[in-house]
């Protein structure tokens, strides 16, 4: 590769985008670049009172079929891919008259943009760029000539390298890797959408791109680097929230409050306020209310010891007695869609948490994937955005009225708790969670614990337990997990069923005067 800086005499500019472009193509003229470029971005580059080449005076053609041809011709790509300093390169370029293209900006058409507001295939279709993506990887091959940028956002590097001397070897290497990398999210995006029209659930090839959000001081542990990407996906939550004030958030951080702000997303708004407070990526408390700060205060009753130090999601917009609340111990995170200003003004004294506020909640039943990585591949799943068909009463006893709106409140939160789930639930608030076992029973027995250590904590006479629902993500393999439920004071159980022991189960239930629902349907997470 050259290591020399290659100095920049023609630049070809074609953008979509054209955030910044007028003052870079007066920087480029003032420096004594020639400018050549294409059809709306010509069009404004003459408007900003500056000379531009049109690329059909370059190739001797007009744009052509509603602009689907317009750069791909010899005296684009033979000016972007020649070697300078080949005699057989330069005696091509001199024989057919090509003129050497030392810089090219481009960004390219909107698909994904197009793509999120709903555009039907045709206009879609459309939206696919040719030409650009073909320059953009000529470019970025001949980066040891030739450099190429793909983000308004590196255009003040350009110009700063380009006064230094340059652009040097070392920024044309890193600006043709970001060319390579914006091309391959493209083609993803392109990719993943014609295999969702074409109904292939498990495509051939796959593959994910995303941008460059924040890097991060370490990941998981101190020891281990970690960035932040996103991919564009029109989902609220932690990715499109504002940050108001505090810290940058961390990787345990982000993960754990994309886990709370998705299960509060289950909890509608216009059913009530809701909270969820989560430790560790599983929640430990979360509760309904008739107000806000309500719905907060039963959420940390639940387990006081883990919401130290937790993250707080909410249903509604965060008002200032919640806040009050939520001041009182130390928290690393709350999420809500919006804030009052009082709020943020009680906030505003707790300098170190953070405060994120969406435009609204992510929806809990919208289609998505979900991928982990493995040795040598990665999975890919559905989001699990499932939920039962229809319930099922398998006991003599069924649940009273009161009894199954708690049911369906803990299974709601048994499926975003990692398996094995238990969950005891009373009056719309968790009051035991058990969670991450190899045993379910174990988790039983946790669950419990934790609502008889909250019940010393609290002053109460007895354990909040008695006289609560359990809900489990999966089915009881054994009576032994239903019989710890009924010894803690539990009155009703949901769960899938499916256990080739579902009757010897059901029968516990039954001598235990225990009411149980059946879905049908199980929430694993791991």
């Amino acid at each position: 590769m050259q290591d020399a800086p290659a100095p920049i005499r023609r630049a070809l500019i074609s953008v979509s985008d054209k955030t910044g472009l007028e003052a870079l193509g007066a920087a480029l003229a003032a420096r004594g670049v020639e400018l050549v470029s294409t059809g709306g971005t010509a069009k404004a580059l003459r408007a900003a009172g500056l000379a531009v080449r049109d690329v059909s005076e370059l190739t001797g053609f007009p744009e052509m079929m509603d602009g689907r041809v317009k750069t791909l011709h010899p005296m684009v790509h033979g000016g972007l891919l020649a070697l300078r300093g080949n005699p057989e390169h330069e005696a091509s370029m001199e024989a057919h008259g090509i003129a050497p293209i030392d810089l090219l900006v481009v960004n390219l058409y909107p698909f994904e943009a197009v793509r999120a507001a709903g555009a039907g295939y045709d206009e879609s279709v459309e939206n696919i760029d040719i030409g650009g993506p073909a320059m953009i990887r000529a470019a970025a091959k001949n980066h040891a000539h030739v450099t190429v940028v793909v983000d308004a956002e590196d255009y003040d590097a350009l110009l700063a390298e380009m006064d230094a001397g340059g652009p040097s070897a070392a920024f044309r290497r890193r600006m043709a890797a970001t060319a390579y990398a914006r091309t391959a999210a493209y083609d993803s995006a392109v990719s993943a959408w014609l295999s969702a029209e074409a109904g292939e659930e498990a495509p051939r090839r796959r593959a994910f791109a995303g941008t460059l959000r924040q890097v991060m001081r370490y990941g998981e542990n101190p020891h281990q680097g970690a960035a932040f990407y996103v991919t564009g996906e029109a989902r609220e939550g932690v990715a499109t929230a504002r940050q108001v004030q505090g810290k940058e958030l961390s990787y345990n951080n982000i993960n754990d409050t994309d886990a709370a702000f998705e299960l509060v997303a289950e909890f509608p708004p216009a059913e009530g306020p809701a909270c969820v407070i989560v430790k560790h990526a599983n929640p430990c408390g979360v509760a309904r209310g008739a107000t806000l700060a309500e719905a907060y205060a039963r959420a940390h009753d639940c387990d006081r010891t883990s919401a130290f130090g937790g993250i707080v999601a909410l249903n509604r917009p965060l008002d200032a007695e919640t806040a009050r609340l939520i001041a009182e111990i130390f928290t690393e995170v709350v999420i809500a869609p919006g804030a009052s200003a009082e709020a943020e003004a009680v906030f505003a004294a707790k300098k170190n948490l953070r405060l994120l506020l969406a435009a609204g909640l992510p929806d809990p039943a919208a289609p998505g994937l979900a991928f982990r990585q493995v040795a040598g591949g990665f999975l890919v799943q559905d989001r699990d955005a499932g939920s039962p068909a229809a319930l099922k009463v398998v006991t003599k006893r069924a649940p009273t009225e009161a009894e199954m709106a708690d049911l369906l409140f803990a299974r709601i939160v048994a499926k975003h708790v990692k398996s094995n789930a238990i969950v005891y639930a009373k009056n719309g608030a968790t009051v035991g969670v058990g969670a991450g076992q190899m045993s379910r029973v174990d988790s039983t027995r946790i669950a419990a614990r934790k609502g008889e250590d909250m019940a010393a904590v609290l002053g109460l006479g007895t354990s909040p337990v008695k006289g609560a629902v359990v809900a489990s993500d999966a089915f009881f393999p054994f009576a032994d997990g239903v019989l710890t439920a009924a010894e803690a004071g539990a009155t009703a159980l949901i769960q899938p069923g499916g256990s080739v022991r579902d009757e010897e189960v059901i029968a516990a239930a039954d001598e235990a005067g225990l009411a149980m629902v059946f879905t049908g349907m199980r929430h694993f997470r791991h």
